[in-house]
């Protein structure tokens, strides 16, 4: 009799079982792969509808233009995606971003020695180190600001955006250096070849963007410091207490933001053979909507490099092909600023806690039943 009890308890765990399975695959499933892998499938949607909108669109030499664009983007997007992963936000890397084209373009016209007498002329790879010590040394007091002092990311890094960008204005008094070409005589020529120049037939700043792309997933993947932003994002209290050295990370994190948009300014000035103090304004906005598109949770502790990338693409790709079916440029910050509130309300619904699902009837028997077998 007790055999005949558990088998028919089985068979009715099993219904049970066969019963809720299609619901897990068919529904669940289905849906989080589509939520997971939104950046993708929006990337393919966008070059699918411009392709079909614009002879034009869909080609090699259109891809690699607007890879240069998105490279701007992207390099910005990876060093927010740092901060953001600990639980933090970088408002001034768009203002770090015309500051570091600025003091380029100003080593580029030479700096005077009225003291001596002369002028010197930097070659372009001390602009370049110079450049990203000055961005370095942006981020690291957003830094010391937010991990030592403790001051909300969000106030800290806007007073430096504020900051940055009127040092910029400061050095150029509102105007733009137009020759960054350099002069031959001098020895500070080739700035354009970081805009310009290609290897492989692929633009230097693309490959610019995807060495640093690299080398931060590298970093999240395989390094303790990757463990360790990770861990700060999760629960900052819990990794000191597990001695992760919380505060350096923080300032670690701000810094290579800081670089990124150092290198992010160097590839746009090259680009546009001219250095303004106002290059870069709204670019923030940008980064942070690559990072959240790409998957990454605000609230910091999940998201990865690939993501980003992707965000960065489908924001890239849509503002270039808004452009070539000739959408005004009004009604292309309506379409981004729809798109950066999809993708928080999406990211929303990716971690929004779920509950657990009540056993059945038929699951709570099982155990009472096999028991009196």
């Amino acid at each position: 009799m007790s055999d005949v009890q558990g088998n028919a308890s089985s068979d009715t765990a099993a219904r049970s079982s066969s019963r809720s399975a299609p619901r897990r695959a068919g529904g669940f499933d289905l849906g989080r792969m589509l939520l997971e892998g939104r950046a993708f499938f929006a990337l393919i949607a966008i070059i699918i509808i411009f392709s079909i909108l614009s002879p034009v669109y869909f080609s090699t030499n259109n891809f690699l233009t607007m890879s240069s664009h998105v490279a701007i983007f992207g390099l910005l997007s990876i060093g927010m995606l740092l901060v953001i992963l600990t639980g933090g936000i970088d408002l001034s890397v768009g203002s770090t971003m015309g500051l570091a084209g600025v003091i380029a373009g100003f080593l580029m016209q030479g700096v005077s020695l009225d003291m001596f007498g002369v002028t010197l002329y930097p070659p372009v790879w001390a602009v370049v180190i110079l450049t990203c010590v000055a961005g370095a040394f942006v981020g690291m007091i957003n830094g010391v600001l937010v991990s030592i002092f403790r001051v909300p990311a969000f106030v800290a890094t806007l007073g430096t955006l504020y900051v940055a960008r009127g040092v910029a204005l400061l050095m150029t008094d509102g105007l733009t250096y137009n020759n960054l070409g350099g002069n031959p005589e001098f020895g500070n020529t080739g700035f354009d070849w970081l805009g310009f120049n290609r290897l492989f037939g692929v633009p230097v700043g693309v490959l610019i963007f995807a060495a640093v792309a690299i080398a931060c997933m590298f970093a999240l993947n395989r390094t303790p410091f990757g463990r360790w932003v990770y861990a700060t994002g999760g629960n900052a209290r819990a990794a000191e207490l597990s001695g992760v050295p919380v505060k350096r990370v923080q300032v670690w994190v701000y810094v290579l933001s800081g670089v990124c948009a150092a290198i992010a300014g160097l590839v746009l000035s090259s680009q546009l053979t001219s250095a303004g103090p106002t290059a870069g304004t709204t670019y923030e906005l940008t980064a942070i909507a690559g990072v959240v598109i790409g998957g990454a949770a605000l609230t910091g502790g999940r998201g990865n490099v690939r993501g980003t990338l992707l965000g960065a693409f489908v924001i890239g790709f849509l503002s270039d092909g808004l452009v070539i079916i000739g959408v005004s440029s009004y009604w292309q910050t309506v379409f981004m600023g729809a798109v950066i509130v999809l993708a928080v309300l999406l990211n929303s619904i990716q971690y929004k806690p779920r509950k657990k699902r009540a056993p059945d009837a038929g699951e709570k028997k099982a155990p009472a039943s096999s028991g009196a077998a």
